[in-house]
């Protein structure tokens, strides 16, 4: 099963969904897009299928340190242009694997979807 995990490095999400792949022997590549950045295809897709208020993270510092007249009347592009800028505002970790979109790190639904 191909399977990629995108995020920030140092997130401890980030860590603890690292982890737990490891653990159980769930082989995936990370792609860190602090470092490498993220494109427009991937977020549309995931806001298409998972939805903008999950893909967004609201809840970070990033996201709380916008001006109000930024944070007011988000539209999808305007939020969409906010984490292509600022992919820490993209909520951690997002896992492609194979079909399945999982956004944000839930022990049991990776062991549903990992069978372990």
């Amino acid at each position: 099963m191909a399977v990629t995990i995108y995020g920030i490095k140092n997130c401890d999400t980030m860590k603890k969904a690292r982890n737990w792949l490891e653990e159980h022997s769930v082989a995936y590549e990370f792609h860190d897009y602090k470092a490498l950045g993220i494109d427009r295809t991937h977020l549309e897709a995931w806001i298409d299928e998972a939805g903008l208020d999950t893909v967004l993270n609201r809840a970070g510092t990033t996201f709380r340190k916008l001006p109000d007249a930024e944070r007011e009347n988000l539209t999808r592009e305007k939020a969409i242009q906010l984490m292509l800028d600022q992919p820490s505002m993209i909520k951690r970790p997002v896992l492609e694997a194979e079909g399945k979109l999982l956004v944000g790190f839930k022990p049991e639904i990776y062991a549903g979807t990992f069978g372990s």
